[in-house]
Parts: structure tokens; C-alpha cells; sequence
């Protein structure tokens, strides 16, 4: 597939459209303004001032990972709907609910007011772009650019097109993303959940499994991964952990020697089925887990976190 036009050029992108201001949009927003971009962002549910105020609670965070610009929200423009204050806008990240026909409609009205050389990037969860960009007049210039919450600290975006995605806008994309600081991760095929939230599934699949079961509690199962396999996660992932494990003849020793022990666990990893009786249990042990903490306090505790476990892996040899 061909585009009618070509993508606007790098080095002349001032100006951002972020459809849908609710958790991932509102940190999309903070982001782009950290960048020196102006945003223009749509939402017809949330309120501005709402919007405003999450951003500004972004922002102590943001300075602190040392992106160049200060977050001016006198670059934000806000809207209730999609109109022409999206005509001058060069590239457009859309965060509306994860429902295909929303996301459809969404970019066919965003087709009648952008320009033909604009960008169209979906928060997709788990949506794949050829569904999305299904009855579009350009399909062509729809991708997925998937964030990892929350996404004005981490780096990751998994970048994924459909069948009539054009190659080149998975290349602007990739570059757009590591111009503003991002860690893009380009698909060779597109697939439902991309790459680390099917991981993320698979994980938490038998963490529901083994609560399920009574093997163990919520409670622990977050400890288990936060004082152990989380702290190898966020340094080097699952193969070159195997290739550490298999000592000074890696990754070849290790599956040669405990393949067979990887594979025998498989066979006995669950497949919960997530009854209203399962739920309720899950959600119990989630509150007596959580007790004494509120929504925001935990958010606090995360982004600080990130912002310090950054510095680190930034102060790391490579």
C-alpha cells in the first residue's frame, strides 16, 4: 500500500493531537509537552481542568528524567470533539476506549479534518491495526503505537502495522518515537496483544491460576515478582537471563541442560476460568493487599520508582 502523501517531515513537527484524554491519553499529553510540542487533545467525557491537573501531577516526574523541555501547558489546547482545530496538527496518537468500532469511527472522522500527510498512531491494547484501519479512505497511514503505562515515564512503544499499513510510516514512526526519548519496538507481524502485554497475560494467567488454586495469596505473588524475577526484568530480559543461567557456556548449555525442566513446567501452568466466584476472591485479596493505600498514593510510589530505576539503567554500561 502507497501513500497518497508523503509523512510530515521530522524536523518541522510542532504540533500533536492526542485523542482521548483519559489515563494513557492525559500521560501521551504530559510527554509530547515535555518535548517542546504543542498538543491539541480531544475528549468529550473528561473535563479540561481534569485533564490539566493530571498533567501537572506528571510533571515533577518528568523534570526528573531530564527531558529538555519544562511542561508548558500553555502548548495545550483542549477540544470536545474532533473539529477543525486538528487541520494544522502533523501527527495524531488516539487513546479512545478499546472497542473496534470506536476506534474505526474515530479515525474515519479524524480522515474528514487532518491533512493527508498526518500520522494516525493507536494506544491499541490489544486491537491489531488491519482491524482498525478497516473502511478507512487511507488506510495506509494507520499504525498501532502501543505504550506501556504510564507513558510519559516509560520508554517502550510497540510500533505495529496492519495489511495496509505503508512501510514507510512504520519508519517515521520509529523515528517520531526515539525523537522524543522512546524505546520503539518495531513488529515484524501485527498480533493480538502485540508483544509485552501477551507477555504480561501469559504471567499473570498463572498468578490468577495459583491464587485460584490455593497455592498461594495475591499478596505474595506480587512480593515474589517484585523482590525477585521484576528485579532481573527491569536489567535484561527472559533470554539473556537464560543466557546468564547457563554460566560460561550460556544460553546452548542452559536449554540443553534444563530445557526439559522449562517444558515439564509448562505442561502444568493453569488455565483459570474467571468465574464471578474467582473475581470476587481476586478482588478481596487485591483490597487487603492494597489497605491503607489510596489510588494516587500507589501511583506515587510506581513513578518514583521509575524515575530512579531510569537513572540507574541510564547510568549503566551498555
Amino acid at each position: 500500500m502507497y501513500l497518497s502523501a508523503e509523512p510530515f517531515p521530522m524536523d518541522r513537527l510542532h504540533t500533536v493531537a492526542v485523542i482521548g484524554a483519559g489515563t494513557i491519553g492525559a500521560s501521551w499529553a504530559a510527554c509530547f509537552l515535555a518535548n517542546g510540542l504543542h498538543v491539541v487533545a480531544v475528549d468529550p467525557v473528561r473535563e479540561e481542568t481534569d485533564l490539566r491537573r493530571a498533567i501537572d501531577g506528571m510533571t515533577q516526574a518528568l523534570e526528573s528524567i531530564g527531558l529538555a523541555h519544562a511542561v508548558d501547558q500553555r502548548r495545550l489546547r483542549f477540544s470536545a470533539h474532533i473539529n477543525d482545530d486538528l487541520a494544522a496538527v502533523q501527527f495524531v496518537q488516539e487513546n479512545v476506549p478499546e472497542r473496534l468500532e470506536t476506534k474505526r469511527e474515530t479515525f474515519q472522522r479524524l480522515e474528514t479534518v487532518i491533512g493527508q500527510q498526518v500520522i494516525v498512531s493507536s494506544s491499541a491494547t490489544a486491537l491489531i491495526p488491519s482491524d482498525i484501519q478497516a473502511g478507512a479512505r487511507h488506510p495506509e497511514r494507520l499504525l498501532v503505537g502501543h505504550p506501556f503505562n504510564p507513558p510519559h515515564l516509560i520508554p517502550l512503544v510497540e510500533v505495529s502495522g496492519g495489511a495496509q499499513t505503508a512501510p514507510e510510516v512504520l519508519d517515521w514512526a520509529m523515528g517520531f518515537y526515539r525523537a522524543i526519548g522512546k524505546a520503539p519496538v518495531r513488529m515484524k507481524r501485527e498480533a493480538y496483544g502485540h508483544i509485552a502485554n501477551r507477555l504480561a497475560s501469559a504471567l499473570f494467567r498463572e498468578a490468577v491460576h495459583l491464587v485460584a488454586e490455593g497455592f498461594t495469596t495475591v499478596e505474595d505473588i506480587d512480593e515474589v515478582i517484585t523482590q525477585g524475577p521484576g528485579l532481573r526484568w527491569a536489567l535484561q530480559g527472559p533470554f539473556t537471563t537464560y543466557h546468564l543461567a547457563g554460566g560460561d557456556e550460556g544460553f546452548a548449555h542452559y536449554m540443553h541442560h534444563l530445557g526439559r525442566s522449562q517444558e515439564a513446567r509448562w505442561q502444568t501452568l493453569g488455565e483459570p476460568s474467571l468465574t464471578e466466584e474467582l473475581i470476587t476472591k481476586l478482588v478481596n485479596e487485591v483490597e487487603e493487599a492494597t489497605a491503607g493505600s489510596s489510588q494516587a498514593q500507589l501511583a506515587r510510589i510506581r513513578d518514583t520508582g521509575l524515575v530512579e530505576l531510569l537513572h540507574l539503567k541510564n547510568s549503566l554500561p551498555e
